[in-house]
């Protein structure tokens, strides 16, 4: 499989970045994006977390009422009496 960069600035960095490490293009360019999925990954889970939040502390405001969410609760909010 082949890729061909056609962006002269992308091809210098890459070729110095793979330099600088000691490693070659296809082992540098891996890890770029390895590294930039992971990065992703982090970024997603962290925003999902973050929008939740507000959620989280405002049902953690109510009282705990003691009772219990059994099947007959369950049942009784769908409508299966």
């Amino acid at each position: 499989m082949t890729f061909y960069v056609k962006d002269p600035a992308t091809d210098k960095a890459v070729r110095k970045l793979a330099k600088l490490r000691g490693k070659t293009l296809t082992e540098t360019i891996r890890e770029a994006v390895e590294k930039a999925l992971d990065e992703q990954k982090r970024e997603k889970r962290l925003t999902f977390l973050e929008r939740i939040k507000p959620i989280q502390e405002r049902i953690a405001k109510y009282p705990n009422t003691g009772l219990e969410a059994d099947k007959a609760f369950y049942d009784e909010l769908s409508g299966d009496i």
